[in-house]
């Protein structure tokens, strides 16, 4: 296996989901905070689950963001 390849399209599909992950976050929270809906001071628990089907394998990352 070329570990360097395989290391590429990893550093790729972090990256395209790492900005997308933002946008979505960021959009998701503004609007919910132009909305009322959050205040500032609001803590936020978020979650985001990564599988890899073909390999049965699953992580789950979480953590909070406080709205300021």
């Amino acid at each position: 296996m070329n570990e360097d390849h395989l290391n590429m399209e990893i550093r790729k599909f972090l990256k395209k989901m790492g900005i997308a992950s933002q946008k979505n976050l960021e959009k998701s929270i503004l609007n919910s905070y132009n909305a009322g809906k959050l205040k500032l001071g609001s803590n936020l628990n978020i979650e985001m689950k990564m599988t890899i089907s073909k390999l049965k394998v699953e992580n789950i990352i979480s953590d909070k963001i406080k709205i300021k």
